[in-house]
């Protein structure tokens, strides 16, 4: 991995990236071995695919490729934008000792029995059906965050790697880190009292993208693969690349990109090992008028019943709260916990003084390899049960934002008001704005609906027009199998 790939990767986290995408039959079950550290031969390493090998894919390369003590070896790359694959194959053919084969049309991954493994850091739109079809296809699947594009792809990920007995882990390396392991117990012993509120942050400075337009996708890129499941309309964004996180169509937004790390620690820490029972969200996208869709300053408050998993959405310049800007803040009854990054966070008593430290990493991939030789799906840290959830809570927030209108920030506070909590956290959203200039009493923001949510049928409560937004319409032949299909 190149210094650039690894500061991309400090700074954006868990970046996803384009991909060449298509599907194929067969069918293999695998059994080898993470753990064959000296072996030698090649033929004795599991054969992965990656697909998508742009930003965050160069990690998926370093985890993989095949070098000394390791049993694994990429043997084929995939990605829409040629240029980019192509890169990629070659420095392989210098860092693992061989070539993979590059292609742009998945098919032919799957069509090879020989291929053991696909891991996949597609645009999050193609996510779900890659994961889908390479497990069909008798593959295990290493897939980034978040999951899905919506919450019905993420239950047909999770039938699928059961119908199929297959290994499927979800990139949130969180779950691998001995820190988070080590603190979501310390909350759970109730050491700090009973957990009220898991607040969720993503304050991550993002700028303009470019004004709207029509413009031309690199010639390097099959458009058509790379649009796959999504509409295949005009570029409407000076940048293909990345910034299709900020368009509708492809992506979720900040809340998807890096807020479904936070996201799914939140949860993690409050226990809940389902959906919520009601969301409601606001905000918009402040600052700048560009080609962008998603909201760039964003509250998402879930109900848990006795507790609250609330989530703050921050693109503008912010300062950190309480210590944490990307990271998530636990308030419990006789205290706080406060994660300021991937493998480090602190207790603290009512009156700030600290507590106890937890830290500590781990390995992601190294846990998904280990389960692919145990063939058990409880052996992941995050398995994809874990992923659907946390990212469907993400789906569900951009799905009340969405059904929203724009009203002015007094009728956002007297819908707010049977919550203290949720006054404070909006007054925090009114000043955080008016300290970037945007003048509140002249700005409206988009007020989300307030909607009901059956955790148990993963449907909304009489409300035809969100639960129609838990799928979304496919692009023949690229289409996600419905309930009962997979």
């Amino acid at each position: 991995m190149t210094k650039r790939t690894r500061r991309r990767f400090l700074e954006e986290s868990m970046l996803a990236a384009t991909a060449a995408l298509a599907v194929g039959p067969g069918s293999r079950v695998f059994a080898a071995d993470k753990e064959e550290s000296d072996s030698s031969s090649p033929n004795e390493r599991l054969a992965c695919a990656i697909v998508g090998v742009r930003g965050r894919g160069g990690s998926h390369v370093g985890a993989l490729e095949a070098r000394d003590g390791r049993a694994t070896e990429i043997t084929y790359i995939c990605d829409a934008d040629e240029d980019v694959g192509m890169k990629v194959a070659k420095k392989l053919a210098k860092t693992q000792g061989r070539e993979p084969k590059y292609v742009r049309d998945m098919r032919e991954i799957f069509d090879d029995k020989n291929v053991d493994i696909v891991s996949t850091a597609t645009p999050n739109h193609w996510h779900a059906l890659c994961s889908i079809w390479a497990m069909q296809a008798g593959k295990d699947v290493y897939v980034e965050k978040p999951v899905s594009h919506n919450v019905s792809e993420g239950r047909r990920m999770v039938e699928a790697a059961r119908k199929y007995n297959r290994i499927c882990q979800t990139g949130t390396q969180c779950r691998s880190n001995k820190g988070g392991h080590d603190l979501v117990a310390y909350l759970q012993s109730e050491e700090l009292g009973k957990l009220k509120v898991a607040r969720g942050l993503c304050y991550k400075r993002r700028r303009s993208i470019g004004g709207p337009g029509e413009f031309s996708p690199p010639p390097s890129v099959d458009y058509n693969l790379w649009c796959g499941p999504a509409p295949m309309n005009p570029l409407t964004r000076p940048s293909l690349h990345y910034d299709w996180h900020w368009m509708w169509d492809y992506g979720n937004g900040d809340l998807g990109n890096q807020g479904i790390h936070q996201m799914d620690i939140a949860r993690w820490g409050l226990g809940a090992d389902e959906l919520c029972k009601g969301v409601v969200s606001y905000g918009g996208r402040f600052g700048y008028k560009d080609a962008g869709e998603t909201a760039n300053t964003q509250v998402i408050i879930h109900d848990y019943g006795d507790k609250q998993l609330v989530f703050e959405v921050r693109g503008l310049e912010t300062p950190p709260l309480k210590g944490a800007d990307v990271g998530v803040i636990f308030e419990c009854e006789n205290g706080y916990a406060v994660m300021t990054s991937y493998d480090h966070s602190a207790a603290f008593d009512l009156d700030g003084k600290m507590i106890k430290e937890f830290g500590g990493g781990g390995d992601h991939f190294g846990n998904f390899l280990s389960a692919v030789k145990s063939r058990k799906h409880e052996d992941l840290n995050a398995d994809i049960l874990e992923g659907h959830l946390s990212s469907a809570l993400c789906h569900l927030g951009n799905i009340s934002y969405r059904l929203g209108a724009e009203v002015s920030a007094q009728e956002i506070s007297s819908q707010l008001e049977d919550s203290k909590e949720a006054l404070d956290t909006f007054a925090r959203f009114n000043e955080h704005l008016e300290a970037n200039g945007v003048k509140m009493a002249d700005t409206k923001v988009r007020m989300g609906l307030k909607l009901a949510f059956d955790p148990k049928s993963e449907t909304f409560t009489e409300n035809d027009a969100a639960n129609a937004m838990l799928t979304r319409e496919y692009r023949a032949p690229f289409v996600v199998p419905a309930a009962g299909q997979v």
